[in-house]
Order: structure tokens, then C-alpha cells, then sequence
């Protein structure tokens, strides 16, 4: 058995993250494993950047609500509970409703490919059109 101390949160990157998210980070696989697991904060209005992940990304809502798009379609409303998988290379953005904060788990198996910010006209119309 081996018991790590916390590593200390970090603020997300102004290169990847609009608004005010922070990182906790809880484990990453050991070699030649690329699995990475993460709490993600996100204050009400905070979003990633476009972006994919090689291996996938797997989302698990913890707390508040929150938003998640991909590429071309409808934006999703997000709830404690609900579990999101981004296939390999689907290029998609998640965060916080503009009147919730949201936190997830953010479990990975590659490293992300990352794009253009979401800009605000996107994120209004995401905000607008949220299916569930």
C-alpha cells in the first residue's frame, strides 16, 4: 500500500480555461499507464477550451450543474450523477452553468489536443439551447 499526501490545487490555464476553474489532481497511472484522474471546479461561467483527448475522456459529475458540447451538436445539461464519455479525438467543452458552479472527475487515458477558447457568443448559445 502506498498513501500519497494531496498534491496542492492548481488554477486552471488562462490557455485552456475561461473564467475561474481549478485543479485537484488525485492520480495518475504508474508507467507505461497515461491514465489520469482530476476534481475540476468550475465557478458559475467557467468553461474549457475546445478540446479532445487521445484514449478518450470520462466525466463524472459530483456537484452543481453544468454544461457539456460536442462539436456540431446540441449542448447537454449536466447533473450530479451523470457520467460523460468522450470517445478518442471528439473535440467537445465542459463547464459551469452561468448560475451554478459544477465539479466532476475528469478521467483520461491520453493527453488533450487542445483548441480555440469556447467564446461567449458559443457559450451563450449553448446556454440557450441545452438539451436533457
Amino acid at each position: 500500500m502506498e498513501i500519497s499526501p494531496k498534491p496542492p490545487t492548481a488554477k486552471g490555464p488562462t490557455d485552456t480555461f475561461t473564467g475561474d476553474v481549478w485543479v485537484d489532481p488525485i492520480t495518475r497511472g504508474l508507467p507505461s499507464s497515461q491514465l489520469n484522474v482530476g476534481a475540476v471546479r468550475f465557478t458559475p461561467g467557467a468553461r474549457s477550451a475546445w478540446h479532445s483527448h487521445d484514449g478518450g475522456q470520462t466525466l463524472y459529475v459530483t456537484e452543481g450543474r453544468g454544461l457539456v458540447q460536442v462539436r456540431g451538436e446540441d449542448a447537454v445539461e449536466l447533473r450530479p450523477g451523470d457520467v460523460v464519455y468522450a470517445p478518442h479525438g471528439e473535440e467537445h467543452w465542459h463547464g459551469a452553468t452561468p448560475e451554478d458552479f459544477m465539479i466532476h472527475l475528469s478521467i483520461t487515458e491520453g493527453a488533450p489536443r487542445w483548441g480555440a477558447h469556447v467564446s461567449d457568443a458559443e457559450y451563450a448559445d449553448a446556454c440557450r439551447h441545452e438539451a436533457r
